[in-house]
């Protein structure tokens, strides 16, 4: 069995659509380097995105590895068409409302993920506190679409076919979440 430790997530990769695409080919060879390079490149937005859905460290901790167990599983189902990260958004969206079908919807958002985000120097405990008090005024949905949007750079288009939305709903929902978000911090910084 595969295991993957959960560290804090890093910032976005650099990793570009055809690097992703390569390292799951080599995949379906059964490379497992590959694995662990897709999983270092991918895991903050896996991650971040579960953590969105589910709003519990530690189920989406695991359902960060149970998706790049998915992924090395079912690469050679995937089907390259640029979009690799769609379909590893897809997998998590999909592993995560299971979870929640089998937990009940109404997981608390635990405070360990500030904890775990205390432990980097660069950031300050208050800019943790309203990192996690802005995000709350975000419904469920408008805080998985700036998460996803944020987080792995997927655009707008994707956004919406992953999580079945129309697009204008998608964009309304985005750039409202965003002005709320500037409202809120403009009140909490005075």
């Amino acid at each position: 069995m595969i295991l993957f430790t959960m560290a804090m997530p890093d910032a976005r990769s650099g990793h570009n659509s055809q690097q992703l695409d390569d390292l799951i080919l080599r995949m379906t060879q059964g490379d497992q380097e590959a694995l662990a390079s897709f999983y270092e490149a991918t895991k903050a937005a896996v991650y971040g995105f579960a953590l969105s859905i589910l709003k519990d460290v530690d189920n989406a901790e695991d359902i960060t590895q149970d998706t790049f167990i998915q992924v090395y599983r079912n690469a050679s189902s995937y089907r390259s068409q640029g979009k690799p990260m769609a379909w590893v958004m897809t997998i998590t969206r999909n592993l995560a409302n299971s979870r929640l079908r089998e937990v009940g919807r109404n997981l608390p958002l635990e405070d360990s993920h500030l904890a775990q985000l205390s432990h980097n120097p660069m950031v300050d405990q208050e800019d943790l506190l309203t990192l996690d008090s802005l995000l709350s005024l975000l419904d469920d949905q408008e805080r998985q679409i700036v998460t996803l949007h944020a987080l792995t750079g997927l655009k707008h288009r994707e956004i919406a076919h992953l999580l079945s939305l129309p697009l204008p709903t998608v964009l309304s929902k985005y750039h409202r979440s965003i002005k709320k978000l500037n409202a809120a911090w403009k009140e909490a910084d005075q």
